[in-house]
């Protein structure tokens, strides 16, 4: 069940600190979405490509789709059509298929690339020293792929109750994000806490949360 009264403290408390709320929406039934559509929401993310589709079709044409779930290439083209950001660059193969799917679309997507900042093995994205590999042969070579739009950094910190360590992976990305936005003019996005621990990511620079649970409650399944 949807939450109005948290969801509205949650973007009371972002007023003056330009912070993006994304609702993620993934498993929630669209009666949930459109109460918070009707609440001034517009940005919900995704993490399924087939339930993502089933939304798009039947919610409001002007919801912003986040896709923030691991992205396999072989599925860009179902959502390149309408996809508002993809999240969740983890690798170059990857982003060349969005760019090849754009290209049919004549569109530009925005994307994130995810850095790998927490100990986990099992989250996905590039390595800070990779990613920071790629962004210099773009900047190299402005035309490779330029039917996307990279618009910042996106990473998730450990699963830990070691808040000194989150912390410190969101400073890590922060940094390198603003070392980025120097040079890269389309820099505008640092993608980083969910609802355990946003307060600590936007403490730490982040300007887009992604957020469930806190707003729709306890997923199901």
């Amino acid at each position: 069940m949807v939450n109005v009264a948290q969801y509205q403290s949650v973007i009371n408390g972002f007023i003056n600190k330009n912070v993006q709320l994304v609702a993620v929406s993934k498993l929630q039934p669209k009666e949930s979405i459109i109460l918070l559509y009707q609440n001034s929401q517009k940005d919900f993310g995704e993490n399924y490509v087939q339930e993502l589709l089933e939304k798009q079709q039947q919610l409001p044409a002007d919801i912003r789709w986040h896709f923030i779930g691991h992205l396999q290439s072989n599925k860009v083209k179902y959502i390149a059509p309408f996809i508002y950001l993809i999240q969740g660059v983890d690798s170059e193969k990857l982003l060349t298929e969005i760019n090849k799917q754009a290209l049919k679309h004549n569109r530009k997507i925005n994307c994130l690339l995810q850095v790998h900042i927490a100990e986990e093995e099992t989250k996905f994205g590039f390595s800070p020293a990779e990613a920071k590999v790629l962004l210099h042969k773009i900047i190299d070579n402005p035309s490779l792929y330029s039917n996307i739009i990279i618009c910042g950094l996106m990473g998730m910190a450990s699963l830990t109750d070691d808040t000194a360590k989150i912390r410190g992976e969101f400073r890590a990305l922060a940094g390198m994000f603003h070392q980025f936005k120097k040079i890269f003019p389309s820099f505008n996005t640092l993608s980083m806490g969910m609802t355990a621990d946003y307060e600590m990511a936007i403490e730490e620079g982040s300007n887009m949360v992604r957020i469930g649970s806190l707003l729709f409650g306890q997923r199901k399944s």
